[in-house]
């Protein structure tokens, strides 16, 4: 079993022959840095490692990834890197981060998320080997994803991705691929918008289709399967960044992210993001919560709320009526299509108070073809086309699937 988790590391076979379930299964998931730390040291000893970490980054215990390579015999912890919202995880969403130094181990710590977006050649000067450990969250929309993928395609060093969970499974695939014209850190390279990957099986389809040109390894987990929900894995829930609070969140996010895009708010600056819409002037959210009931999409039903908002978002310091989405059916909610629906029904009852922030919305729709179907009620059309992208994005992706 080491031998085949050696090959798979180095890139050389795709997936790890198993029992979809076992008594290892029911033990629950262990994540890529228990992996290496137990049975892969070889891939690191004698190396200086840069790390692209968060808090997310811990075992099952709660020890930080930091803590457990800096400790670690035979290696040389010398660079830390920083995505969206720290190495900490608690900046706010899109706020620049300066470098600093981990006052636990005296490491450097680089913000990827400041002045610049990829390591520099001074950064990178003391580094042997990348190692990557963040818990994502299955949806392009994302930052954490494309800091890796960007991180990985500039550095020119070896890269190990610690591989963790897609936390809304990773059998799941939904909404369009992306248009490479709107390519940005919420969506750098062609993929769906759930794209039903784990990190270490997303670098591995960027590198193998020529999209980053990189030397990539992956350190898989044991006991996971594809169609695991994340409170399946029995791993310790973290929220991933600030606004992400739930795994009912972080499932509705691929569709209820494009209100981001839009006058209206996503509910940050409330105790729910992602699971409640509104604005000021959403007076009628009873009718519109009647409306989006009646056309029984799966998994979810609507209801209406009022919250009032932290000073800073959208409508900050005001109480405003909103719309709730409650889901009923994990494995039934199509989250592209419920936030596409939901910006129709919204749109077509206040088409002077609801704006698009452009060209906010088109970066994360991957697209300008969301804003044309939704004004000219060609939402319809505009779903079967992106099913059919999702579709045909899971047929990319077979080659570099890692797990059953």
């Amino acid at each position: 079993m080491r031998i085949a988790r050696e090959l798979l590391a180095l890139g050389l076979v795709a997936a790890i022959p198993g029992p979809a379930v076992s008594a290892q299964t029911a033990a629950g998931v262990v994540p890529g840095i228990e992996v290496l730390l137990t049975d892969s040291m070889h891939l690191i000893r004698g190396k200086r490692i840069g790390l692209l970490t968060n808090h997310s980054g811990r075992d099952r215990e709660g020890r930080s990834t930091i803590d457990l390579l800096f400790k670690a015999p035979g290696v040389r912890l010398t660079a830390l890197f920083g995505a969206e919202h720290g190495i900490r995880g608690t900046a706010k969403a899109g706020e620049k981060i300066s470098s600093s130094v981990d006052s636990a181990t005296g490491v450097p710590v680089y913000s990827l998320f400041g002045d610049v977006r990829v390591p520099t050649a001074e950064m990178l000067k003391d580094v042997d080997v990348l190692l990557y450990d963040i818990q994502d969250v299955g949806a392009r929309v994302y930052t954490y994803e494309w800091t890796l993928a960007l991180t990985a395609n500039a550095a020119k060093k070896p890269i190990i991705v610690l591989d963790r969970p897609d936390p809304i499974r990773a059998d799941r695939y939904e909404g369009n691929i992306l248009d490479p014209k709107f390519a940005s850190l919420v969506g750098q390279y062609p993929v769906a918008l759930r794209y039903g990957l784990t990190p270490g099986e997303l670098l591995r389809f960027l590198s193998g289709t020529k999209l980053i040109d990189a030397e990539v390894h992956v350190v898989p987990m044991k006991n996971y399967r594809r169609s695991m929900w994340f409170d399946e894995t029995k791993l310790a829930w973290i929220n991933p960044s600030p606004n992400l609070r739930s795994l009912d969140a972080e499932l509705l996010y691929p569709g209820t992210v494009f209100f981001e895009g839009t006058t209206a708010t996503e509910g940050r600056g409330t105790d729910a993001p992602f699971t409640l819409i509104g604005a000021a002037w959403m007076t009628d959210n009873v009718a519109i919560a009647a409306e989006l009931n009646a056309l029984a999409l799966p998994g979810v039903r609507f209801d209406t709320t009022t919250r009032t908002i932290e000073p800073g978002y959208k409508f900050g310091g005001q109480t405003i009526p909103m719309v709730e989405v409650k889901v009923t059916d994990r494995n039934a909610v199509r989250p592209v299509a419920l936030g596409i629906r939901m910006l129709r029904a919204i749109y077509a009852r206040h088409p002077r108070d609801f704006q698009w922030r452009v060209p906010q919305i088109d970066r994360l729709a991957g697209t300008d073809k969301l804003r044309a179907a939704v004004e000219q009620n060609g939402v319809d059309a505009l779903i079967a086309q992106w099913d059919a992208d999702a579709a045909r994005f899971a047929q990319q992706v077979k080659p570099y699937l890692i797990y059953r």
